[in-house]
């Protein structure tokens, strides 16, 4: 799994980096890293993002969330934003769960009767899917693999808000790139919750003082192995594997897909993208 960082003015920062892969080897550290939003991040007071000697931030969240919280960035680092969700805002008028947890969980009456009863799991298997199939999201997508590609890449953080969904997705596509097994891909999605639940957990506690159930509130601020197979999935209907998906549903080219494999992981493997 990706080594969390001590950092702290930055929410659940990790670094990819020593993650193993299925041929023995492992993702080199210090070259990509994913993290909660970046709204409180103090380089000068916070050793452990200064350290990171960030030369690319990714941003993923949406246009209101970017306002409500935007990034504070080290100087000297590129800021790209790469909406993921706005399709799906687009699509349907309002922002979904996974851009907006603190709206969400602010009303316990609202909450229940929108994500009670496993309807939370059900829209966020929705999200998971979109992730894969909309053209904002493949545009995000294609965009951090073409970050971690470009001759000039340093070491890399993409972002959302929690780092759990938007981001998890994006460092499940550059570990099963990689060559992470299924196994190792779950364990890293899911070892982002510990994390996201202490940052949240003012938030549920208020929640369920209300009356809120802690079940609804924890679909909400969690992720579970049925979010991530809903995206791996689609990818398997509409693509059949992930190269494929990468190739031809984010349209990167195999040379860019190539670089990733020899600049990120410790064996310098030099690989093309299989049919």
């Amino acid at each position: 799994m990706a080594e969390p960082l001590p950092a702290s003015t930055v929410t659940n920062l990790r670094d990819l980096g020593g993650t193993p892969l299925a041929d023995g080897g492992r993702v080199r550290p210090g070259l990509a890293f994913r993290s909660g939003q970046l709204d409180l991040l103090d380089p000068t007071a916070d050793p452990a993002v200064a350290a990171l000697g960030l030369r690319t931030i990714i941003d993923f969240r949406t246009d209101a969330e970017r306002a409500a919280h935007p990034d504070r960035t080290p100087d000297g680092v590129r800021h790209l934003v790469a909406d993921v969700l706005a399709d799906q805002l687009a699509r349907a008028g309002v922002a979904p769960a996974a851009a907006q947890l603190k709206e969400v969980l602010a009303d316990p009456v609202a909450a229940e009767r929108v994500l009670g009863g496993g309807r939370a799991e059900a829209l966020f298997a929705d999200t998971y899917r979109a992730l894969v199939s909309t053209a904002s999201a493949r545009a995000a997508y294609r965009t951090l693999l073409l970050e971690l590609a470009a001759p000039d890449a340093g070491p890399l953080l993409f972002h959302c808000t929690a780092g759990k969904d938007r981001t998890g997705w994006g460092a499940t596509v550059i570990l099963s790139l990689l060559g992470a097994d299924d196994a190792t891909v779950e364990a890293e999605y899911l070892s982002v919750n510990a994390a996201v639940r202490a940052a949240f957990a003012p938030l549920v506690e208020g929640f369920t003082a209300q009356g809120g159930d802690p079940e609804t509130a924890l679909s909400v601020i969690g992720v579970t192995p049925g979010y991530l197979r809903a995206a791996q999935d689609e990818v398997a209907v509409r693509y059949g594997s992930v190269e494929r998906y990468v190739r031809e549903g984010l349209g990167v080219p195999d040379e860019a897909v190539a670089v990733i494999r020899e600049r990120l992981t410790d064996r310098g493997r030099s690989s093309t993208v299989a049919p």
